[in-house]
């Protein structure tokens, strides 16, 4: 995984007025949970842009007042009006302990199907894995170079070395549905489509 490094400051005061007087400034207040207590902190929002604003996944190299923390995003908070960022909560990671992190999904191939004519439909954008930190990939890749028309592939076809996938394994992932174009080759192309001739009238 791709690393950032933030740099924030650990909050001294809490409650509903401090929080509102780090935002007025443009701070995001944070949490750490921790297995030894959690740990407050805020930064500015612009440190949050390369963590937040992107569909790829980080760990986060945290240094609140001189001190390294490893963490990964587990929630974001957004003002409900102006869409503004307002809270990030984060879990310290190690090297030795598995860690659940939903890992982006990137689709790779042509797929058969699609060059027949059929429609390829993505249900899901990225997938819930556990594994150690060392071990999880910046994207998880899907070939969908074999996949026909009415065929798909689901949670539970796929498998990862060093991976436990964590989502229902029924869900579908990718799909190539029957196009309204290809519906209408194959109904031209089937046999007594064509209107039978007419018959000789009777002298």
């Amino acid at each position: 995984m791709k690393t950032i490094e933030i740099k924030a400051l650990a909050r001294e005061h809490f409650g509903k007025k401090s929080t509102n007087s780090l935002r007025a400034e443009d701070n995001v207040p944070c949490v750490m949970y921790r297995e030894n207590g959690n740990l407050h902190f805020y930064a500015h929002e612009n440190a949050f842009r390369g963590l937040v604003y992107t569909p790829e996944v980080y760990l986060a190299n945290i240094e609140v007042d001189g001190k390294n923390y490893t963490a990964v995003m587990k929630e974001i908070q957004f003002h409900p009006v102006t869409d503004k960022l307002q809270h990030i909560d984060f879990m310290q990671v190690s090297e030795d302990k598995p860690v659940i992190i939903n890992i982006p999904l990137k689709i790779t191939g042509e797929s058969s199907g699609v060059k027949a004519g059929g429609k390829l439909r993505v249900k899901r954008r990225a997938l819930k894995v556990k594994g150690l930190t060392k071990h999880v990939p910046d994207h998880l890749t899907i070939d969908i170079t074999g996949l026909g028309i009415g065929q798909s592939i689901k949670i539970g076809d796929l498998n990862y070395e060093n991976l436990e996938i964590i989502d229902n394994k029924r869900a579908m992932i990718v799909s190539v549905d029957v196009s309204r174009i290809s519906l209408k080759e194959e109904e031209t192309a089937a046999p007594g489509a064509e209107a039978a001739p007419e018959a000789p009238a009777a002298e």
